[in-house]
């Protein structure tokens, strides 16, 4: 078992609970493109200064840069700005907790749609690892019942999980395709995915939301955060999405769950449910299947 892709969708899981937390509160401040843009302004510099220390630690041949790799590149960075702004309209709804859940299903996603076209090889271990942990998934995102689910919202959540799918199988193809050593390939796709991102939603919020750039600086600390806990995310992500196929990564990567109920115990005093219990023994029963593959 290799722990190193382990070790990378922890790190994403953990910091990725924190960016949502500083991003769902700026959503309450700015729109849906200001706050997706909070996540990226300034990663893109902390994905270089990760880059350049990479290769004062290793001497590595510089990346040749094909089409194949360049069409994943601007997909994935095209497709993770459209899954952030669905992601951020969904937090503004009233039954926000079930389409955030559907909005994490991208490990069902990412196993059909991997299996159909990118010819990803899942064992029967890893198929029930997956089916584990979207059932733990959408059991915690119910916590008043499936009834009030509407079909905006169905629809909002399942085309979030699937265009974070399809992200992440476009990043994990752009890594394989770079031709380079790990931790480079990863670090290159990191880069250029979020310096692609910052530029077209700056560009966007230039022409149209030039007020928004400003309310987002009135809030720096806060943006900060959001940047830096993306960037530490990401870096999880991509690292982990090199090493391991896309549905294992983003099956394991549901620990994030665990860990946002974990400090809702013991850090705010909050009860843990029966229902909350069940879906954490799902969860951890995916994580230990998925982590033996």
């Amino acid at each position: 078992m290799s722990f190193s892709w382990i070790a990378f969708t922890l790190l994403a899981a953990l910091s990725q609970s924190w960016r949502n937390a500083f991003q769902s509160k700026l959503s309450s401040h700015l729109s849906v493109a200001g706050t997706t843009l909070a996540r990226f302004i300034f990663a893109s510099p902390l994905a270089l200064m990760y880059l350049i220390i990479l290769y004062q630690w290793q001497a590595a041949p510089m990346p040749q840069f094909s089409g194949e790799f360049t069409f994943y590149v601007v997909g994935a960075a095209v497709m993770q700005i459209v899954a952030t702004g669905l992601m951020v309209v969904l937090f503004k709804l009233e039954n926000y907790a079930i389409g955030a859940g559907l909005a994490k299903c991208e490990a069902p996603v990412s196993a059909v749609l991997g299996v159909l076209f990118f010819g990803t090889v899942l064992s029967f271990a890893g198929w029930i690892g997956v089916i584990l942990g979207t059932v733990g998934v959408l059991l915690l995102s119910s916590p008043s019942g499936w009834r009030k689910l509407s079909i905006r919202t169905f629809l909002l959540g399942l085309s979030c999980s699937s265009a974070f799918a399809l992200t992440s199988l476009w990043i994990r193809e752009a890594s394989l395709s770079l031709g380079l050593p790990f931790p480079f390939s990863a670090a290159w796709v990191l880069f250029l995915v979020i310096l692609l991102q910052t530029l077209l939603i700056t560009a966007y919020l230039l022409v149209k939301e030039r007020h928004t750039l400003t309310a987002m600086f009135a809030r720096p600390k806060l943006v900060v955060m959001t940047s830096l806990t993306s960037v530490l995310g990401s870096l999880g992500w991509f690292s982990a999405m090199s090493l391991q196929a896309v549905p294992y990564v983003k099956t394991l990567g549901q620990i994030e769950i665990v860990f946002m109920i974990f400090i809702s115990y013991f850090w705010l005093g909050q009860r843990i449910s029966t229902k909350e219990i069940t879906a954490l023994l799902l969860l951890s029963l995916a994580a230990i299947l998925v982590m033996w593959q």
